[in-house]
């Protein structure tokens, strides 16, 4: 049986795995867990993005897109005008997150507590957009 990486002396080093580091350097960032949840919907313009979450500034939400287009979660379509609108949708590899998304849901629901997890407004909103019907059905039920 193979052991992992040691520190001198033979003692076990504790470590993260490179995959969940990529994870946790993009979703860590505030907002970005919420932009993704309010995608897993439908595709949306970016004006019901920003109604949808209502603390963000317009240039953070339009940092958060650029990182998730720029990473492959997210497509931007341009519609033509006049006038002209942007919209977003998740791309397979962006829809691939909502089952995890529904697990954190359901997680959160169990161990994190309700009322002291609203402090924020984004806190409820994530809180509602979890526990939506949307995100309430099990993803590997075969919902989009």
């Amino acid at each position: 049986m193979e052991r992992g990486p040691q520190a001198p002396g033979g003692v076990p080093c504790v470590g993260v795995d490179d995959a969940l580091t990529r994870v946790f350097e993009l979703f860590g960032k505030r907002w970005t867990g919420l932009i993704v949840a309010v995608l897993t919907q439908r595709p949306a313009y970016f004006g019901e993005v920003r109604r949808a979450l209502p603390r963000i500034s317009e240039r953070m939400l339009s940092d958060r897109l650029s990182e998730l287009v720029d990473a492959g979660l997210v497509v931007r379509e341009v519609d033509p005008g006049p006038p002209l609108r942007v919209s977003y949708g998740l791309t397979e590899a962006g829809r691939a997150i909502r089952p995890a998304l529904y697990e954190l849901g359901k997680w959160a629901e169990q161990y994190l507590p309700d009322s002291a997890s609203c402090t924020e407004v984004e806190a409820c909103v994530a809180e509602s957009l979890v526990s939506a019907d949307s995100m309430l059905t099990d993803p590997r039920d075969g919902a989009a």
